[in-house]
């Protein structure tokens, strides 16, 4: 025989109301008790009994009455999520550089810290480096540990669904295979691992240029190309978290590698300066030092034509990199992401060029507005879903 479902109890029924509420709240600036009556559909007393339970929480606060005036009897009770009831952490670990975010519950940004790691030898230097990055965070948004809900974090490779990092390269293996436990034992909040690419496009998706895009693929362009894909919405990962993992560019004629648009520009730099007969303006502006992505751009900004023609071989190659994403995933947008988006402007000309050529369904392209910040974003709205999936079972503490 089968199983007779469980009643729904009361105790069940007004942990669903709450979260209906806490829901709508959380979306809305102030609310009425009239005003969440129509949008939840529950009764006025459940209402007033859960917005009750809710303030009690933490969650809610109510507003004075004596604020609004009213032409006959009592003020309606108005009620307004708390934004400050407690605040997430994004990180993210990169190859060169950590960035941490700390933000309210309404995804506003209350403080940002980043330090290099580019000394760093072992995954443990660099979970230290982590480290001292939040804490750095944390004194300057002038909040304690206790007072974080979760902490999204970042990582330059593949994550499966359980927050495991794949080690089976040598470049994954950078990065520490403990690092949500350690970190989760430093600080005491929970740590939720994610692949950087994902968190990409997941910030994109929330706050850059994908909203209201659901077949969606971010390019993270920099030292090595990464992708975060989405499919109507949803963030696609794949048996061990390897969906959108671009080692398959090794087996694309005129592409042969991960390298990415920075890597690429500067390595083409290095070797033109390397020949003492090619005349650019590249020998001036790297000096005594190695040339870099930044400066290749700028030459070809100013009319390099050496310069100019490193970039057009960027292009080229970048938009084989976008055609194998277009037909292997058919997304209406792809947008290039990191540290290199705002220079990548200069290239989606070449780019959207060179693609008509490679597939009948070329996707859109355009450049991130996030910045070098495009992974902590991500990393911000993941613990904000996080929270917003546990609200009603975390502690809330004013640290």
């Amino acid at each position: 025989m089968a199983d007779t479902p469980a009643a729904a109890t009361p105790p069940l029924l007004r942990r669903v109301n709450a979260g209906k509420c806490l829901g709508v709240l959380a979306n809305a600036g102030v609310m009425t008790g009239t005003g969440l009556i129509q949008a939840t559909g529950l009764t006025r007393a459940t209402v007033h009994a859960v917005c009750n339970d809710l303030i009690a929480m933490g969650w809610v606060v109510e507003l004075d009455p004596g604020r609004y005036e009213t032409a006959v009897g009592r003020p309606s009770r108005r009620f307004e999520f708390n934004s400050r009831a407690g605040y997430v952490l994004g990180i993210d670990i990169g190859a060169a550089k950590t960035t941490v975010l700390i933000a309210d519950l309404r995804g506003e940004t209350v403080a940002k810290a980043g330090r290099s790691v580019s000394e760093v030898k072992t995954p443990g230097e660099r979970t230290e480096i982590v480290h001292a990055t939040v804490v750095e965070a944390l004194d300057t948004a002038g909040l304690s540990d206790a007072q974080m809900l979760a902490a999204g974090v970042g990582v330059a490779a593949p994550v499966d669904r359980a927050g495991n990092i794949l080690v089976d390269d040598e470049f994954w293996r950078r990065f520490d295979a403990d690092l949500a436990k350690r970190l989760t034992d430093l600080h005491g909040w929970p740590v939720l691992l994610e692949n950087d690419a994902n968190l990409a496009a997941l910030g994109e998706h929330w706050r850059g240029e994908g909203r209201d895009v659901d077949d969606l693929a971010v390019l993270l362009a920099g030292e090595r190309f990464g992708s975060g894909l989405m499919d109507s919405g949803r963030l696609l990962h794949g048996s061990r978290g390897g969906a959108g993992e671009m080692l398959y560019l090794k087996l694309v004629e005129g592409v042969g590698d991960t390298h990415g648009i920075a890597r690429i520009a500067r390595d083409h730099g290095a070797a033109a300066l390397a020949d003492p007969a090619v005349d650019t303006a590249l020998r001036t502006l790297a000096g005594d030092g190695p040339v870099t992505a930044e400066q290749v751009f700028a030459a070809a900004g100013a009319g390099d034509e050496v310069a100019s023609g490193i970039l057009r071989h960027v292009a080229a190659r970048t938009a084989r990199v976008v055609a194998t994403l277009g037909i292997l995933c058919n997304p209406e947008l792809v947008v290039l992401g990191g540290a290199v988006a705002e220079a990548a402007e200069a290239l989606l000309p070449d780019i959207e060029h060179h693609l008509a050529g490679f597939t009948s369904t070329p996707p859109r392209v355009a450049v991130s507005s996030l910045g070098d910040a495009i992974v902590a974003v991500g990393a911000l709205r993941h613990a904000l879903d996080y929270v917003e999936l546990h609200a009603l079972d975390l502690n809330l503490s004013s640290g």
